[in-house]
Protein backbone atom coordinates (compact mmCIF):
# COMPACT_ATOMS: atom_id res chain seq x y z
CA UNK A 1 0.00 0.00 0.00
CA UNK A 2 3.18 2.35 0.58
CA UNK A 3 3.71 2.09 -3.07
CA UNK A 4 0.61 3.76 -3.86
CA UNK A 5 1.03 6.72 -1.32
CA UNK A 6 4.67 6.71 -2.76
CA UNK A 7 2.84 7.27 -6.10
CA UNK A 8 0.51 10.12 -5.06
CA UNK A 9 3.38 12.15 -3.31
CA UNK A 10 5.55 11.98 -6.31
CA UNK A 11 2.57 13.34 -7.76
CA UNK A 12 2.51 16.21 -5.52
CA UNK A 13 5.25 18.51 -8.22
CA UNK A 14 3.53 17.58 -10.62
CA UNK A 15 0.73 19.94 -9.81
CA UNK A 16 2.83 23.20 -10.19
CA UNK A 17 4.07 22.52 -13.88
CA UNK A 18 3.15 24.68 -16.37
CA UNK A 19 0.42 23.05 -18.67
CA UNK A 20 0.31 19.74 -16.57
CA UNK A 21 -3.54 19.51 -16.26
CA UNK A 22 -4.42 17.16 -18.67
CA UNK A 23 -1.05 15.07 -17.87
CA UNK A 24 -2.27 15.14 -14.21
CA UNK A 25 -5.73 13.64 -14.58
CA UNK A 26 -3.91 11.06 -16.52
CA UNK A 27 -1.63 9.97 -13.68
CA UNK A 28 -5.06 9.29 -11.99
CA UNK A 29 -6.17 7.04 -14.41
CA UNK A 30 -2.98 5.19 -14.42
CA UNK A 31 -3.02 5.14 -10.54
CA UNK A 32 -6.38 3.60 -10.63
CA UNK A 33 -5.39 1.09 -12.91
CA UNK A 34 -2.29 0.26 -10.85
CA UNK A 35 -4.72 0.19 -7.63
CA UNK A 36 -7.25 -1.93 -9.59
CA UNK A 37 -4.49 -5.16 -10.42
CA UNK A 38 -4.21 -5.23 -6.51
CA UNK A 39 -7.63 -7.27 -6.03
CA UNK A 40 -9.02 -7.84 -2.58
CA UNK A 41 -12.08 -9.87 -2.43
CA UNK A 42 -12.52 -10.46 1.41
CA UNK A 43 -12.68 -9.38 4.65
CA UNK A 44 -8.74 -10.33 5.65
CA UNK A 45 -6.31 -7.84 4.51
CA UNK A 46 -3.84 -8.03 2.10
CA UNK A 47 -1.38 -5.81 0.94
CA UNK A 48 0.25 -5.28 4.88
CA UNK A 49 2.58 -1.95 4.73
CA UNK A 50 3.25 -0.50 8.60
CA UNK A 51 -0.31 0.42 9.47
CA UNK A 52 -2.08 0.40 6.03
CA UNK A 53 -3.43 -2.70 4.64
CA UNK A 54 -6.47 -3.38 1.86
CA UNK A 55 -9.48 -5.87 2.43
CA UNK A 56 -12.64 -5.75 0.06
CA UNK A 57 -13.98 -2.97 2.00
CA UNK A 58 -10.88 -0.87 1.36
CA UNK A 59 -10.43 -1.89 -2.03
CA UNK A 60 -13.47 -0.66 -3.21
CA UNK A 61 -13.72 3.15 -1.77
CA UNK A 62 -10.10 3.40 -2.81
CA UNK A 63 -10.96 2.54 -6.07
CA UNK A 64 -14.20 5.29 -5.88
CA UNK A 65 -12.04 7.79 -4.57
CA UNK A 66 -8.83 7.88 -7.36
CA UNK A 67 -12.37 7.24 -10.20
CA UNK A 68 -13.90 10.55 -8.72
CA UNK A 69 -10.80 12.45 -8.17
CA UNK A 70 -9.68 11.72 -12.01
CA UNK A 71 -13.21 12.96 -12.79
CA UNK A 72 -13.29 15.77 -11.05
CA UNK A 73 -10.58 17.26 -12.82
CA UNK A 74 -12.22 16.64 -15.91
CA UNK A 75 -14.84 18.20 -14.89
CA UNK A 76 -12.86 21.39 -14.05
CA UNK A 77 -11.64 22.24 -17.11
CA UNK A 78 -13.11 25.63 -16.94
CA UNK A 79 -10.61 26.59 -14.13
CA UNK A 80 -7.50 25.43 -17.16
CA UNK A 81 -8.98 27.58 -19.74
CA UNK A 82 -9.48 30.68 -17.56
CA UNK A 83 -6.06 29.95 -15.65
CA UNK A 84 -8.13 30.43 -12.69
CA UNK A 85 -5.38 28.90 -10.15
CA UNK A 86 -5.37 25.71 -11.72
CA UNK A 87 -2.40 24.47 -10.18
CA UNK A 88 -3.55 25.25 -6.37
CA UNK A 89 -6.41 23.56 -7.71
CA UNK A 90 -4.99 20.64 -8.56
CA UNK A 91 -2.74 20.21 -5.46
CA UNK A 92 -5.52 20.20 -3.18
CA UNK A 93 -7.66 17.60 -5.40
CA UNK A 94 -4.09 15.39 -4.92
CA UNK A 95 -4.23 16.09 -0.91
CA UNK A 96 -7.61 15.10 -0.98
CA UNK A 97 -6.80 12.08 -2.24
CA UNK A 98 -3.74 11.17 -0.20
CA UNK A 99 -5.62 11.99 2.81
CA UNK A 100 -8.61 9.79 1.93
CA UNK A 101 -6.38 6.50 0.66
CA UNK A 102 -4.70 7.29 4.23
CA UNK A 103 -8.52 7.48 5.73
CA UNK A 104 -9.62 4.08 3.67
CA UNK A 105 -6.81 1.81 4.10
CA UNK A 106 -5.48 2.66 7.66
CA UNK A 107 -5.77 -0.08 10.00
CA UNK A 108 -5.37 1.57 12.94
CA UNK A 109 -8.92 3.25 14.50
CA UNK A 110 -6.85 6.28 15.70
CA UNK A 111 -4.83 6.91 12.12
CA UNK A 112 -8.35 6.78 10.68
CA UNK A 113 -9.59 9.13 12.78
CA UNK A 114 -6.37 11.93 12.06
CA UNK A 115 -7.32 11.60 8.28
CA UNK A 116 -10.92 11.14 8.71
CA UNK A 117 -10.67 14.88 9.93
CA UNK A 118 -7.69 15.98 7.73
CA UNK A 119 -9.90 15.51 4.77
CA UNK A 120 -12.02 18.32 5.89
CA UNK A 121 -9.47 20.94 5.13
CA UNK A 122 -9.01 20.25 1.38
CA UNK A 123 -12.62 20.30 0.94
CA UNK A 124 -13.38 23.19 2.71
CA UNK A 125 -10.26 25.02 0.88
CA UNK A 126 -11.99 24.20 -2.09
CA UNK A 127 -15.49 25.38 -1.59
CA UNK A 128 -14.54 28.70 -0.21
CA UNK A 129 -11.74 29.30 -2.90
CA UNK A 130 -13.35 28.11 -5.98
CA UNK A 131 -17.25 28.28 -4.83
CA UNK A 132 -19.65 31.02 -6.48
CA UNK A 133 -21.52 32.78 -4.26
CA UNK A 134 -20.28 35.00 -0.78
CA UNK A 135 -22.56 32.35 1.32
CA UNK A 136 -20.07 29.89 0.74
CA UNK A 137 -18.32 31.05 4.19
CA UNK A 138 -21.29 29.96 6.02
CA UNK A 139 -21.61 26.87 4.21
CA UNK A 140 -17.73 26.45 5.03
CA UNK A 141 -18.66 27.20 8.72
CA UNK A 142 -21.28 24.99 8.83
CA UNK A 143 -19.18 21.57 7.45
CA UNK A 144 -16.55 22.75 9.96
CA UNK A 145 -18.26 23.07 12.60
CA UNK A 146 -21.02 20.57 11.86
CA UNK A 147 -18.15 17.87 11.91
CA UNK A 148 -15.68 19.23 14.85
CA UNK A 149 -18.65 19.00 17.03
CA UNK A 150 -19.08 15.71 17.18
CA UNK A 151 -15.62 14.55 16.40
CA UNK A 152 -13.95 15.47 19.39
CA UNK A 153 -16.14 13.34 21.65
CA UNK A 154 -14.85 10.72 19.31
CA UNK A 155 -10.99 11.59 20.17
CA UNK A 156 -11.23 10.72 23.53
CA UNK A 157 -13.46 7.86 23.68
CA UNK A 158 -10.44 6.29 20.82
CA UNK A 159 -8.17 7.25 24.17
CA UNK A 160 -10.67 5.66 26.33
CA UNK A 161 -10.79 2.57 24.12
CA UNK A 162 -7.09 2.13 23.94
CA UNK A 163 -6.58 2.60 27.64
CA UNK A 164 -9.16 -0.09 28.51
CA UNK A 165 -8.32 -2.83 25.73
CA UNK A 166 -4.89 -2.25 24.79
CA UNK A 167 -5.67 -1.93 20.52
CA UNK A 168 -6.57 0.05 18.42
CA UNK A 169 -6.60 -2.27 15.45
CA UNK A 170 -9.71 -2.86 13.35
CA UNK A 171 -8.81 -6.87 13.45
CA UNK A 172 -8.91 -7.16 17.22
CA UNK A 173 -11.87 -5.35 17.49
CA UNK A 174 -14.67 -7.47 19.28
CA UNK A 175 -17.79 -6.71 20.86
CA UNK A 176 -16.18 -5.47 24.08
CA UNK A 177 -18.25 -2.25 24.37
CA UNK A 178 -22.19 -2.08 26.13
CA UNK A 179 -21.61 1.57 27.42
CA UNK A 180 -24.24 3.68 25.53
CA UNK A 181 -22.18 6.88 26.01
CA UNK A 182 -19.39 5.55 24.51
CA UNK A 183 -21.58 4.33 21.53
CA UNK A 184 -22.52 7.92 21.12
CA UNK A 185 -19.41 9.37 21.49
CA UNK A 186 -17.80 6.69 19.06
CA UNK A 187 -20.27 7.38 16.01
CA UNK A 188 -22.29 10.72 16.14
CA UNK A 189 -19.03 11.62 14.01
CA UNK A 190 -20.02 9.07 11.37
CA UNK A 191 -23.70 10.36 12.04
CA UNK A 192 -23.14 13.91 11.07
CA UNK A 193 -20.89 12.66 8.19
CA UNK A 194 -23.39 10.30 6.44
CA UNK A 195 -25.68 12.92 7.60
CA UNK A 196 -28.60 11.12 9.14
CA UNK A 197 -31.30 13.00 8.97
CA UNK A 198 -31.40 16.00 12.13
CA UNK A 199 -27.54 16.53 11.53
CA UNK A 200 -27.93 16.70 7.63
CA UNK A 201 -28.28 20.57 7.64
CA UNK A 202 -24.72 21.37 6.88
CA UNK A 203 -25.21 18.96 3.33
CA UNK A 204 -27.34 21.07 1.38
CA UNK A 205 -25.18 24.75 2.15
CA UNK A 206 -22.11 22.80 1.48
CA UNK A 207 -23.08 21.31 -1.90
CA UNK A 208 -25.00 24.50 -3.37
CA UNK A 209 -22.18 26.77 -3.08
CA UNK A 210 -19.00 24.40 -3.67
CA UNK A 211 -17.94 24.15 -7.27
CA UNK A 212 -18.51 21.26 -9.56
CA UNK A 213 -15.51 19.63 -8.19
CA UNK A 214 -16.38 20.15 -4.31
CA UNK A 215 -20.29 18.77 -4.92
CA UNK A 216 -18.85 15.86 -6.48
CA UNK A 217 -15.83 14.72 -3.93
CA UNK A 218 -19.30 15.90 -1.25
CA UNK A 219 -21.16 13.27 -2.64
CA UNK A 220 -18.97 10.79 -4.13
CA UNK A 221 -16.88 10.44 -1.38
CA UNK A 222 -17.26 12.30 1.59
CA UNK A 223 -20.83 10.79 2.42
CA UNK A 224 -18.91 7.42 2.21
CA UNK A 225 -16.59 8.20 4.64
CA UNK A 226 -19.71 7.95 7.62
CA UNK A 227 -20.71 4.90 6.15
CA UNK A 228 -17.20 3.10 6.03
CA UNK A 229 -16.12 4.15 9.81
CA UNK A 230 -19.83 2.57 11.23
CA UNK A 231 -19.08 -0.33 9.46
CA UNK A 232 -15.46 -0.86 10.88
CA UNK A 233 -16.88 0.66 14.47
CA UNK A 234 -20.06 -1.36 14.45
CA UNK A 235 -18.01 -4.73 15.38
CA UNK A 236 -17.25 -3.08 19.04
CA UNK A 237 -20.94 -2.25 19.78
CA UNK A 238 -23.00 -5.53 18.73
CA UNK A 239 -24.80 -6.33 22.01
CA UNK A 240 -25.29 -2.54 22.39
CA UNK A 241 -26.51 -2.50 18.93
CA UNK A 242 -29.07 -4.94 19.34
CA UNK A 243 -30.49 -2.48 22.30
CA UNK A 244 -30.23 1.02 20.69
CA UNK A 245 -30.44 0.84 17.01
CA UNK A 246 -33.60 1.04 16.01
CA UNK A 247 -33.43 4.55 17.40
CA UNK A 248 -31.10 5.38 14.16
CA UNK A 249 -32.81 2.99 11.91
CA UNK A 250 -36.08 4.07 13.26
CA UNK A 251 -34.94 8.42 12.70
CA UNK A 252 -33.22 7.21 9.21
CA UNK A 253 -36.21 5.58 7.53
CA UNK A 254 -38.47 8.84 8.54
CA UNK A 255 -36.26 11.07 7.75
CA UNK A 256 -35.33 9.35 4.39
CA UNK A 257 -39.44 9.74 3.82
CA UNK A 258 -39.41 13.59 4.30
CA UNK A 259 -36.54 14.26 3.06
CA UNK A 260 -37.93 12.66 -0.15
CA UNK A 261 -40.72 14.87 0.12
CA UNK A 262 -38.59 17.91 0.60
CA UNK A 263 -36.97 17.05 -2.78
CA UNK A 264 -40.19 17.79 -4.33
CA UNK A 265 -40.25 21.20 -3.71
CA UNK A 266 -37.05 22.05 -4.49
CA UNK A 267 -36.34 24.84 -7.06
CA UNK A 268 -32.57 24.58 -7.20
CA UNK A 269 -30.91 21.50 -9.13
CA UNK A 270 -27.71 20.96 -6.74
CA UNK A 271 -30.37 21.44 -3.68
CA UNK A 272 -32.61 18.75 -5.10
CA UNK A 273 -29.46 16.42 -5.68
CA UNK A 274 -28.08 16.96 -2.02
CA UNK A 275 -31.55 16.36 -0.67
CA UNK A 276 -31.67 12.94 -2.59
CA UNK A 277 -28.22 12.47 -1.28
CA UNK A 278 -29.48 12.33 2.34
CA UNK A 279 -31.80 10.36 1.67
CA UNK A 280 -30.36 7.52 -0.02
CA UNK A 281 -27.60 7.53 2.90
CA UNK A 282 -30.16 7.06 5.44
CA UNK A 283 -31.14 3.76 3.62
CA UNK A 284 -27.23 3.17 3.92
CA UNK A 285 -27.10 4.02 7.74
CA UNK A 286 -30.38 1.94 8.39
CA UNK A 287 -28.81 -1.37 6.42
CA UNK A 288 -25.55 -1.33 8.70
CA UNK A 289 -27.80 -0.34 11.92
CA UNK A 290 -29.76 -3.90 11.15
CA UNK A 291 -26.83 -5.73 11.90
CA UNK A 292 -27.09 -8.36 9.59
CA UNK A 293 -25.09 -9.51 6.24
CA UNK A 294 -27.64 -8.28 3.84
CA UNK A 295 -27.49 -5.05 5.05
CA UNK A 296 -23.70 -4.31 5.60
CA UNK A 297 -23.27 -5.93 1.59
CA UNK A 298 -26.80 -3.41 0.13
CA UNK A 299 -24.57 -0.48 1.74
CA UNK A 300 -21.82 -1.30 0.15
CA UNK A 301 -23.51 -1.49 -3.25
CA UNK A 302 -25.66 1.36 -2.40
CA UNK A 303 -22.30 3.92 -1.21
CA UNK A 304 -20.78 2.55 -4.67
CA UNK A 305 -23.65 3.28 -6.91
CA UNK A 306 -24.54 6.88 -4.80
CA UNK A 307 -21.18 8.14 -5.48
CA UNK A 308 -20.96 7.70 -8.75
CA UNK A 309 -24.44 8.79 -9.71
CA UNK A 310 -24.62 11.46 -7.49
CA UNK A 311 -21.41 12.37 -8.96
CA UNK A 312 -22.85 12.07 -12.47
CA UNK A 313 -25.98 14.47 -11.48
CA UNK A 314 -23.87 17.37 -9.96
CA UNK A 315 -21.60 17.21 -13.55
CA UNK A 316 -25.16 17.42 -14.98
CA UNK A 317 -26.23 20.43 -13.15
CA UNK A 318 -22.98 21.71 -13.64
CA UNK A 319 -23.03 21.55 -17.64
CA UNK A 320 -26.59 23.27 -17.26
CA UNK A 321 -24.95 25.71 -15.21
CA UNK A 322 -21.81 26.86 -17.32
CA UNK A 323 -24.61 27.90 -20.10
CA UNK A 324 -27.03 29.32 -18.46
CA UNK A 325 -25.47 30.99 -15.80
CA UNK A 326 -28.40 29.76 -13.41
CA UNK A 327 -29.13 26.36 -11.44
CA UNK A 328 -32.99 27.39 -10.71
CA UNK A 329 -35.11 25.01 -12.56
CA UNK A 330 -37.40 28.03 -13.87
CA UNK A 331 -34.39 29.08 -15.92
CA UNK A 332 -33.41 25.51 -17.33
CA UNK A 333 -36.12 24.35 -18.64
CA UNK A 334 -36.70 22.83 -22.34
CA UNK A 335 -32.87 21.83 -22.87
CA UNK A 336 -33.78 18.92 -24.89
CA UNK A 337 -34.30 21.33 -27.48
CA UNK A 338 -31.28 23.11 -27.34
CA UNK A 339 -28.64 20.14 -26.49
CA UNK A 340 -30.69 16.62 -26.82
CA UNK A 341 -27.26 14.37 -26.47
CA UNK A 342 -27.15 15.74 -22.74
CA UNK A 343 -30.49 15.15 -22.55
CA UNK A 344 -29.82 11.43 -22.73
CA UNK A 345 -27.28 11.75 -19.69
CA UNK A 346 -29.95 13.38 -18.07
CA UNK A 347 -32.34 10.31 -18.83
CA UNK A 348 -29.82 7.52 -18.14
CA UNK A 349 -28.57 8.92 -14.70
CA UNK A 350 -31.97 10.08 -13.33
CA UNK A 351 -32.84 6.81 -14.60
CA UNK A 352 -30.46 5.41 -11.83
CA UNK A 353 -31.14 7.74 -9.37
CA UNK A 354 -34.37 6.13 -9.12
CA UNK A 355 -32.85 2.86 -9.26
CA UNK A 356 -33.99 1.47 -12.32
CA UNK A 357 -32.25 -1.67 -13.58
CA UNK A 358 -29.68 -2.35 -14.47
CA UNK A 359 -28.03 0.06 -12.00
CA UNK A 360 -26.23 -0.83 -9.05
CA UNK A 361 -28.39 1.71 -6.88
CA UNK A 362 -31.12 -1.22 -7.97
CA UNK A 363 -28.97 -4.22 -6.74
CA UNK A 364 -27.90 -2.21 -3.58
CA UNK A 365 -31.61 -0.92 -2.95
CA UNK A 366 -32.94 -4.70 -2.80
CA UNK A 367 -30.66 -6.03 -0.88
CA UNK A 368 -31.35 -3.21 1.98
CA UNK A 369 -34.74 -3.87 1.21
CA UNK A 370 -33.77 -7.63 2.24
CA UNK A 371 -32.32 -6.58 5.26
CA UNK A 372 -34.80 -4.03 6.50
CA UNK A 373 -37.88 -6.15 6.00
CA UNK A 374 -36.13 -8.99 7.44
CA UNK A 375 -35.13 -6.75 10.52
CA UNK A 376 -39.13 -5.59 10.79
CA UNK A 377 -41.76 -5.70 8.83
CA UNK A 378 -42.84 -2.07 9.41
CA UNK A 379 -40.17 -0.96 7.22
CA UNK A 380 -41.50 -2.57 4.48
CA UNK A 381 -44.00 1.04 4.86
CA UNK A 382 -41.77 3.71 4.80
CA UNK A 383 -38.96 1.36 2.20
CA UNK A 384 -42.09 2.16 -0.35
CA UNK A 385 -42.84 5.35 0.51
CA UNK A 386 -39.22 6.31 -0.15
CA UNK A 387 -38.71 4.10 -3.37
CA UNK A 388 -41.99 5.73 -4.92
CA UNK A 389 -40.75 9.28 -3.91
CA UNK A 390 -37.79 8.96 -5.29
CA UNK A 391 -38.59 8.08 -8.73
CA UNK A 392 -41.13 10.76 -8.31
CA UNK A 393 -38.15 12.86 -7.19
CA UNK A 394 -36.39 11.60 -9.98
CA UNK A 395 -38.87 12.22 -13.03
CA UNK A 396 -39.58 15.47 -11.51
CA UNK A 397 -35.62 16.92 -12.19
CA UNK A 398 -35.73 15.54 -15.80
CA UNK A 399 -38.82 16.37 -16.81
CA UNK A 400 -39.01 20.33 -15.29
CA UNK A 401 -35.42 20.60 -16.74
CA UNK A 402 -35.50 19.22 -19.92
CA UNK A 403 -39.15 19.77 -21.28
CA UNK A 404 -41.31 22.99 -21.82
CA UNK A 405 -40.28 26.06 -23.37
CA UNK A 406 -37.17 27.81 -23.29
CA UNK A 407 -36.20 30.20 -20.92
CA UNK A 408 -36.97 33.49 -22.70
CA UNK A 409 -33.77 35.37 -21.50
CA UNK A 410 -31.43 32.93 -23.45
CA UNK A 411 -29.16 34.76 -25.43
CA UNK A 412 -26.34 32.76 -26.51
CA UNK A 413 -25.77 29.51 -26.38
CA UNK A 414 -22.70 26.48 -27.00
CA UNK A 415 -23.35 23.09 -27.47
CA UNK A 416 -21.91 20.21 -25.79
CA UNK A 417 -18.34 18.72 -26.14
CA UNK A 418 -16.56 15.68 -26.12
CA UNK A 419 -14.63 16.31 -22.58
CA UNK A 420 -18.39 16.31 -21.12
CA UNK A 421 -19.94 13.15 -23.05
CA UNK A 422 -16.57 11.03 -21.68
CA UNK A 423 -16.91 12.91 -17.95
CA UNK A 424 -20.68 11.61 -18.27
CA UNK A 425 -19.96 8.37 -19.75
CA UNK A 426 -17.42 7.63 -16.94
CA UNK A 427 -19.67 8.30 -14.40
CA UNK A 428 -22.34 6.14 -15.89
CA UNK A 429 -20.67 2.70 -17.49
CA UNK A 430 -19.14 1.45 -14.29
CA UNK A 431 -22.66 2.16 -12.78
CA UNK A 432 -24.28 0.17 -15.03
CA UNK A 433 -21.59 -2.91 -15.58
CA UNK A 434 -20.61 -3.32 -12.60
CA UNK A 435 -23.73 -5.40 -11.70
CA UNK A 436 -22.47 -8.12 -14.33
CA UNK A 437 -20.14 -8.66 -11.26
CA UNK A 438 -22.27 -8.06 -8.05
CA UNK A 439 -21.44 -11.59 -6.20
CA UNK A 440 -17.54 -9.78 -5.58
CA UNK A 441 -19.34 -7.00 -3.05
CA UNK A 442 -21.24 -9.88 -1.32
CA UNK A 443 -17.98 -11.79 -0.18
CA UNK A 444 -16.24 -9.28 1.80
CA UNK A 445 -17.51 -10.14 5.90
Amino acid sequence: MMKFLGFMIFMIPLSFLKNSFWLNQFMYFILFFLFGLSLSFNYMYMYLSYFLGCDLLTFVMVLLSVWICSLMILASEGLYSKNYFYNLFMLMVLLLLIFLFMTFSSMNLFVFYLFFEMSLIPTLILIVGWGYQPERIQAGVYLLFYTLFASLPMMISIFYYYSVYDTLLFFFMYNMVDNFMIYMCMNMVFFVKMPMYMVHLWLPKAHVEAPVSGSMILAGIMLKLGGYGLMRVMVMFISIGVEVNYIFIIISMIGGFIVSLMCLRQSDMKSLIAYSSVAHMGLVLSGIMTLNYWGMCGSLVMMLAHGLCSSGLFCLANISYERIMSRSLYMNKGLINLMPSITFWWFLLSASNMAAPPSLNLLGEIMLINSLVSWSWLCMIFMSLMSFFSAAYSLYLYSYSQHGKMFSGLYSFFNSNIREHLLLMLHWLPLNILILKAENFTLWL
